[in-house]
């Protein structure tokens, strides 16, 4: 006995599967969803994923500093320029720090998400080290 589809059925799951296919390009910035590699040099997975957790840990302890910084009676003379640079960073780094609150909760992080990720880990970590940099000259 063989399973037929009829017409309407076969059109309808002809349509889901473009669909899907569709949606999957769009969400990942109208290209194929990491098909070169992950981030701008096309790294594999876990070179990326190292990277980006370096990068974290960067502006993580920039953060922490800039805390310390904040806490202490006695502020640089460069403090405002610091406060901007930090600002620029956290904005900058904002993609790369809601994937780890999620990932952190063991959260679901969407293809969206990571694909933002790829696209903002390299200005995180430049922002990141022009922070580090001005902290080092205070």
């Amino acid at each position: 006995m063989k399973f037929q589809m009829t017409a309407w059925n076969r059109n309808l799951v002809g349509f889901q599967g473009i669909t899907g296919l569709l949606m999957a390009v769009i969400l990942s910035g109208c290209s194929l969803p990491f098909l070169g590699g992950y981030g701008e040099n096309g790294q594999t997975r876990e070179e990326f994923t190292r990277y980006v957790e370096s990068v974290f840990k960067l502006q993580n302890s920039m953060t922490s500093e800039m805390m310390a910084l904040a806490d202490n009676d006695d502020k640089p003379a460069n403090m405002d320029a610091l406060l901007r640079a930090e600002q620029s960073m956290q904005k900058k780094c904002e993609a790369l720090n809601e994937y780890a609150a999620l990932d952190s909760e063991g959260e679901n992080v969407s293809l969206l998400l990571q694909n933002r990720v790829a696209q903002s880990a390299k200005e995180c970590e430049k922002a990141a080290k022009d922070l580090q940099t001005l902290l080092l000259k205070r």
